[in-house]
């Protein structure tokens, strides 16, 4: 029995099994997944076969039907163990293993070694031995890593941007949610870019016939989620693009491991705003690589590299004599009357020209530091606007709160990132489990209610009933020290990635994490994330 994350993977396995298994008579080899009609699986299992390559829910269904019996099975493979942990199938895996024999030898393949595994490790393997392949943690020695820091709201022009330095790019764009793969790849398509995307919400169906297009390269970028991605079979991949930082490092290891394969160079480019530079010394420690910060190439930059790549493929085009001879005494003659440079100079033209003219006026896309002087000027300035503000205050509330890790310093980041307007003052800050309530100047909810609307996993609502607190509560503004980067000295702890936007979910921190803060002598923090408890105020 071979246990598989997804349905990519499973089928994959099973086929480079039977060309394995070849030359071997009388081998049955029967792949079963869900997103594919039962009753054929079903019919495939009326011969008992040799090896069964399965998705883990599919399997439990199987057996619940008396279909599968693993009580005779001599072999359990997990392949991709730490994903399947990853997502979410720790029972489904802990039922699979209780019904297999004692006898059974068992083998799990990862490519990050999480504790999850070595306790699943210890508990159902006997004398078990762990075999690592190079150093455990570790990214290819073929792979670049280097990053660009912008602001949030800029995140797909950098995209777009890091794509037309690379016109010769073939790789995947990774995102975290549905939702926002759908979107980026949308809008690729409609700029003019080969690129589609993969995820959850496609049929089985749609999902080969992007792979078949990304494989053959009639797509150059494939936009995909974590999930959706596992198990692709894909060569020669240039880049990938993290268009989020993940929230586990080991995720990172996952991503970047799909390019620089077989001894070939591959680039990992990650998208990072200015409070996500402790997500990428997390992950440079754990890795032990050293990540190089590039600036967001000009306008300029970007023409020139398109240009030479244009001249380049010129040169090295294979020209079919026989198909164009035919026409060439009419093109000379047709252009007989420019000279080679104007020759070179309007064939250049047809297709430099629209880079040229967007380009043009393209701003600068690099996020640039504040000095301090920058920065207490600007919050003098806007202690100094205060009062032009109206007095009136309104009590609003964000539908996240304890439960995912918010306190005030992390809220106050996801709406200085979200509006980027360090105008809007907030007033005293709620926390319950679900919520966050909050108070903000009366002339300022609209503004802040539409940087909100377009946030798929965040809304930004009036707390009906709720009193606004006015009067000796502190009043926390986006750039306070607060909710500034020098806040996150050395000796207190990093927050999370902050705000960047919905679809980053920065509040959502693992498990482990937020247990070991709690535990870290921290009374009242602990105390407080007590379901039971009362509302936190500050």
């Amino acid at each position: 029995m071979v246990l598989a994350p997804t349905r990519e993977l499973c089928i994959q396995i099973s086929n480079d099994l039977k060309n394995y298994s070849k030359n071997i008579r009388g081998m049955r080899i029967v792949p079963v997944y869900g997103g594919e009609d039962i009753r054929t699986q079903l019919r495939q299992l009326d011969t008992a076969p040799q090896i069964i390559v399965a998705t883990p829910g599919r399997l439990i269904d199987l057996i619940e039907r008396g279909k599968i019996e693993l009580g005779a099975i001599d072999f359990l493979v997990l392949d991709e163990a730490d994903e399947m942990l990853n997502m979410g199938f720790k029972e489904d895996i802990e039922t699979i293993l209780e019904r297999t024999p004692d006898t059974r030898r068992t083998m799990l393949f990862s490519a990050t070694m999480p504790k999850e595994i070595a306790s699943i490790a210890k508990r159902y393997m006997k004398n078990y031995e762990e075999i690592t392949i190079g150093t455990k943690n570790a990214g290819s020695e073929n792979v670049e890593h280097i990053y660009y820091v912008s602001q949030a709201r800029q995140r797909y022009l950098v995209l777009k941007r890091i794509v037309d330095l690379n016109p010769d790019i073939y790789g995947i764009v990774f995102c975290r949610t549905r939702q926002e793969t759908k979107e980026v790849a949308d809008k690729l398509m409609h700029d003019g870019y080969s690129a589609d995307a993969l995820h959850g919400d496609l049929s089985q169906a749609q999902r080969d016939n992007v792979m078949q297009k990304f494989r053959i390269r009639n797509i150059q970028l494939l936009v995909a989620t974590d999930v959706a991605a596992r198990g692709l079979d894909v060569s020669d991949l240039t880049h990938v693009i993290n268009y989020n930082l993940p929230d586990d490092v080991e995720v990172y290891t996952h991503r970047s491991g799909r390019t620089g394969r077989a001894n070939k160079k591959g680039v990992s480019v990650s998208i990072i705003h200015s409070k996500e530079r402790f997500k990428i010394k997390d992950i440079e420690r754990m890795l032990h690589k050293t990540f190089i910060q590039e600036q967001i190439p000009n306008g300029l930059e970007v023409c020139k590299k398109q240009l030479f790549f244009m001249i380049d493929r010129m040169q090295n085009v294979e020209v079919n004599e026989e198909q164009i001879s035919p026409y060439i005494p009419q093109i000379m003659k047709q252009l007989s009357e420019l000279d080679k440079e104007e020759v070179l100079k309007r064939f250049v033209s047809i297709e430099f020209n629209r880079f040229l003219e967007y380009y043009k006026d393209a701003e600068d896309l690099n996020y640039h530091e504040h000095t301090r002087e920058q920065r207490v000027r600007g919050e003098r300035s806007e202690r100094g606007d205060r009062g032009s503000k109206s007095g009136k205050r309104v009590r609003m509330k964000m539908n996240v709160g304890d439960r995912e890790g918010i306190d005030p310093k992390r809220f106050l980041g996801i709406v200085n990132d979200i509006t980027g307007d360090k105008s809007i003052s907030i007033g005293s800050i709620e926390v319950t489990n679900k919520f966050t309530f909050f108070d903000v100047f009366a002339d300022q909810v609209e503004k802040l209610v539409l940087a909100f609307s377009g946030e798929t996993d965040l809304q930004v609502t009036e707390a009906k009933g709720s009193k606004s607190f006015e009067g000796g509560k502190p009043e926390y503004r986006g750039s306070s020290k607060r909710n500034n980067d020098d806040y996150r000295s050395s000796d207190r702890k990093p927050r999370a990635n902050a705000g960047n936007g919905g679809d980053e979910k920065p509040w959502r921190k693992r498990e482990g994490d937020r247990k070991s803060r709690s535990e870290g002598g921290n009374n009242k923090r602990s105390n407080s994330n007590n379901r039971s408890s009362s509302r936190k105020r500050w």
